[in-house]
């Protein structure tokens, strides 16, 4: 059995194992997630279940190495994951717990990221431009990638927001990286992304509708750090643009989600950390959707966002841009269509409400 394939099995197997025991402790530890205004749930749900993708994801990894010879380069990346994964995690938990403040938040997980990035040299030097010359990051480099990974980490933390849509999200988009870097011939982020799919699917079988569990903010921003992170490792390994418009492509729908809600709040006069109702779960529900019927709806946008990821890497990177930008402008007229740029009365009513106080 191929290493990756080892990887999914794993990862997959270990979660649905664990997952019982952390919905467990998350009863007896009062990590539970009440109702409000905002979400769509009606009763307490246990929210850590970041826990058990973690360990999933971990254990794979961890069995894979005590067999498997890597190099020291190699060995030096996983370490630097690994690491910031857990810090992510660490953060992640307080989080489910406590409700950190946004600000304080943000900066855990710049923290997370810049360990990956500074101490274990996990960073985009340089990348090809569309006409296949180099350009080179230079000091630029640091920061940007540590942007990259904290964007991507809160793509898909702010679309955790129903019964499995992150975690089946998350699972295509590991699965459409998979697929790139087996045609590129990058196996360690093939195994990677396969460890992390199976983890996340086999957590989703406690997730989906009606959820057992959620992974909370340990989970949805684990899941996005890595991703994030072993994206920056596929773009190290083969240096091309298209290395970067993949994992873009393959979370299309947060990062998308994402950029309406800044600019929602921003127009809104909301400040852009504060929650509100307008994401595209939230609109799919307004207009009918059950929320089985939202997230199966967002799992095929995601699957072909993904598939189109695989397909430009079969074409020049000038006409893979062109598609990109193709794909953005319908998303973006059809976000247009919905009201996803405006935000709810009730969240408008809410910033004033605040603003009175």
């Amino acid at each position: 059995m191929p290493d990756y394939m080892l990887a999914f099995v794993i990862a997959a197997g270990v979660a649905l194992l664990i997952t019982p025991g952390v919905i467990f402790l998350a009863a007896k530890t009062g990590a539970m997630d009440a109702p409000d205004a905002r979400k769509v749930h009606k009763k307490p749900i246990p929210r850590i279940g970041g826990l058990g993708i973690y360990a999933a994801f971990m254990v794979a990894m961890l069995t894979l190495l005590s067999f498997v010879q890597v190099t020291d380069e190699v060995m030096t990346e996983l370490v630097g994951l690994m690491v910031g994964g857990s810090l992510i995690v660490l953060v992640g938990i307080i989080d489910d717990y406590k409700n950190l403040p946004a600000k304080v938040k943000l900066l855990g997980q710049i923290i997370a990221a810049a360990v990956l990035v500074i101490a274990f040299d996990v960073r985009i030097d340089f990348v090809t431009d569309p006409f296949g010359d180099y350009i080179y990051t230079e000091w630029f480099a640091i920061p940007a990638t540590i942007f990259w990974i904290v964007g991507l980490t809160n793509t898909v933390n702010l679309i955790d927001g129903l019964d499995g849509l992150a975690a089946g999200v998350s699972t295509i988009a590991a699965i459409t990286i998979f697929l790139v870097a087996l045609q590129q011939n990058i196996l360690l982020v093939a195994v990677l992304t396969a460890a992390l799919a199976g983890a996340a699917f086999g957590f989703l079988y406690y997730n989906f509708n009606p959820a057992r569990i959620f992974m909370g903010d340990s989970g949805s921003m684990f899941l996005g750090f890595m991703l994030a992170g072993i994206s920056v490792i596929g773009a190290v390994k083969c240096a091309a643009t298209i290395a970067l418009i993949v994992p873009i492509l393959a979370l299309g729908l947060p990062i998308l989600d994402t950029t309406f809600a800044i600019v929602r709040r921003y127009r809104g006069g909301v400040p852009i950390f504060k929650p509100d109702k307008g994401h595209l779960h939230h609109r799919l529900l307004d207009l009918g959707f059950s929320q089985r019927q939202a997230v199966l709806l967002m799992y095929v946008i995601s699957a072909l966002l993904g598939l189109s990821a695989v397909a430009l890497t079969e074409v020049s990177s000038q006409f893979a841009i062109l598609i990109v930008c193709v794909v953005v402008v319908a998303v973006l007229i059809g976000a247009k269509k919905i009201g996803i740029f405006h935000m709810n009365d009730s969240a408008h009513q809410q910033s004033a409400a605040a603003g009175r106080q």
